[in-house]
């Protein structure tokens, strides 16, 4: 199961809340269940129509199964407190959860 999340932050964080969301983001990429884990800015590739380069950052967390990503949503340490944490920072949070087709 794939978890991609992006994030729109309100424009006129500090530096220092900045760097807290940063530093809590990248504490997300610590976790030990995780397949793979990915921390990323809008990359500076051609503007077209279906392209999207308006988010701050994006989040991709590939989980095993259906359960890890549940636990993470529900009970996660590190989430849980990313979320508390960081909530304030943002404007806006889209979340596109993916499953493989086979």
């Amino acid at each position: 199961m794939i978890h991609n999340v992006y994030f729109w932050l309100k424009p006129d964080l500090s530096a220092e809340q900045l760097t807290t969301f940063e530093t809590e983001l990248m504490h997300l990429l610590e976790i030990d269940y995780l397949v793979h884990a990915f921390v990323g800015k809008p990359a500076d590739t051609e503007k077209r129509p279906v392209t999207d380069h308006s988010f701050s950052y994006s989040l991709t967390l590939h989980f095993k199964n259906m359960a890890d990503h549940v636990f993470y949503q529900k009970e996660c340490p590190k989430h849980l407190r990313f979320v508390d944490t960081c909530k304030t920072f943002w404007e806006r949070v889209v979340i596109y959860d993916s499953s493989p087709l086979h």
